[in-house]
């Protein structure tokens, strides 16, 4: 089960920690919020969710709790989380709520919130949202409830703006594999490529409630790299639960992740003059796309690692242009938040405008060797204070000199430290690594 609640400014969503989220907090969630937004007058609020079971009970549960506080409800069904972020500011609502856990197990659980114009939250609306939640609930009289409307055509609409990210973009030869991980683009997905012209074989498209993530999708893409293969494919594409992650596979079955569909992005743009500044990655960005980015003449900014501290850097640097390893990336000049679906016809465009393969195209950057350590500690910050851990960094940097980078990152949501280092030398890599992991665990002794 979902073992902790959280409000922040991804929203509530689960982790690791103590209460469950129970439908009786989405009720009172709902509700929280449908208060909020009802000061604003009239409201009426999107809900959306992926395929996992317990997002019919936490649809439901929403959806009450919305309607007690007097807010109009517009349920979307299936539906990716960037669809979401479209679709809230498409129907002129107050805001959007995503019921999702991104690409965790199926048991997870977890609730996303956007704004009118399809972005976090404001400070403020999500302090105004926690303090309703310590009120005790009171439904509004009978006259002034809201009311529940599902909507058929919402896919069909996310298709349409999906394409329309990619105009004049022509897929007349490509055969693609795409896996859809069972999750939430299992039916959008295999339209807007299909519909681009390009030849289409699915998998991961079965969900059963059960099944979202499984061996499958952008955390575990060995299905889809078997597939290119048998298929014969020009390239795979894997999505996570929540459509907001992709990762690829070439033609030869190698997987090219976020980091390197993030440079092939960067790299077309930055060609063709519309790359709108510079590229914003995280503290775990291959070194490798630093080194070729600059080779480029392409400026690079790391940010923690999440979305939103992406997102953050981006709006600071007014740049439009930013990712992470896993497959998030943020494509601003097109869209509000990650997208998977447009990402990875951006990294299609490039193809088709350089007459390559994907394969070909990646070799523009080469990754780095890279090897992380967990070290269980029992404080991070403490230790990450010691002047001797400090020494032993610096000696590690040495060693590297300026053929690779050391980063020693606190966990967020387990008792570990990560040691983690990378550089062209892939031996000296592995035992800088391994040395620096073996101070930390003295030290936490």
């Amino acid at each position: 089960m979902v073992e902790k609640q959280y409000f922040g400014t991804d929203g509530i969503r689960g982790a690791v920690g103590s209460k469950p989220i129970t439908p009786e907090f989405m009720l009172k969630l709902g509700w929280a919020a449908g208060k909020v937004f009802a000061r604003q007058g009239k409201s009426k609020i999107l809900i959306g969710k992926d395929t996992r079971i317990s997002g019919y009970m936490f649809e439901s549960s929403l959806e009450a709790g919305l309607s007690a506080a007097g807010v109009d409800v517009l349920l979307l069904g299936p539906m990716p989380t960037p669809a979401i972020a479209y679709l809230t500011r498409t129907f002129h609502a107050n805001a959007g709520i995503v019921i999702s856990a991104s690409h965790n197990p199926h048991f997870d659980n977890g609730i996303k919130f956007f704004s009118s114009e399809g972005k976090k939250l404001s400070d403020e609306i999500e302090e105004a949202i926690e303090a309703e939640l310590k009120k005790d609930m009171k439904v509004v009289s009978s006259e002034l409830l809201g009311k529940a409307v599902r909507i058929d055509d919402a896919g069909g609409r996310y298709v349409e703006f999906c394409k329309g990210t990619a105009k004049n973009l022509d897929l007349d030869g490509f055969k693609i594999v795409l896996d859809c991980a069972h999750g939430a683009t299992y039916d959008v997905a295999p339209k807007v490529f299909t519909e681009l012209g390009a030849d289409v074989v699915v998998i991961g498209n079965k969900p059963n409630g059960l099944n979202i993530n499984l061996e499958c999708g952008s955390t575990s893409p060995k299905q889809l790299q078997q597939a290119v293969l048998a298929e014969q494919a020009n390239l795979g594409i894997a999505f996570d639960g929540d459509g907001d992650r992709v990762i690829m596979v070439d033609e030869k079955g190698e997987v090219v992740d976020g980091d390197e569909l993030l440079f092939i992005i960067a790299q077309h743009r930055h060609h063709r003059g519309s790359l709108g500044g510079g590229v914003v990655g995280t503290l775990m960005t291959n070194l490798g796309m630093e080194r070729a980015l600059d080779r480029q003449g392409i400026s690079f900014a790391r940010a923690q690692v999440g979305d939103r501290y992406v997102m953050e850097q981006l709006a600071e640097n007014g740049w439009v242009l930013g990712g992470e390893g896993s497959g998030h990336l943020i494509c601003k000049y097109l869209t509000t938040t990650g997208d998977a679906v447009v990402a990875a016809l951006q990294v299609l465009r490039a193809l088709v405008d350089g007459s390559g393969s994907l394969h070909d195209i990646k070799k523009g950057m080469s990754k780095y060797p890279q090897k992380m350590v967990n070290v269980k500690v029992k404080n991070a910050a403490e230790l990450m204070a010691k002047e001797s851990l400090k020494k032993a960094v610096r000696d590690a940097e040495a060693l590297l000199a300026d053929k690779g980078r050391v980063l020693l990152r606190p966990s967020g949501t387990e008792p570990v430290l990560r040691v983690m280092v990378e550089g062209e030398d892939a031996s000296l890599v592995s035992r800088v690594c391994n040395d620096l992991a073996s101070v930390v665990e003295n030290l936490a002794l």
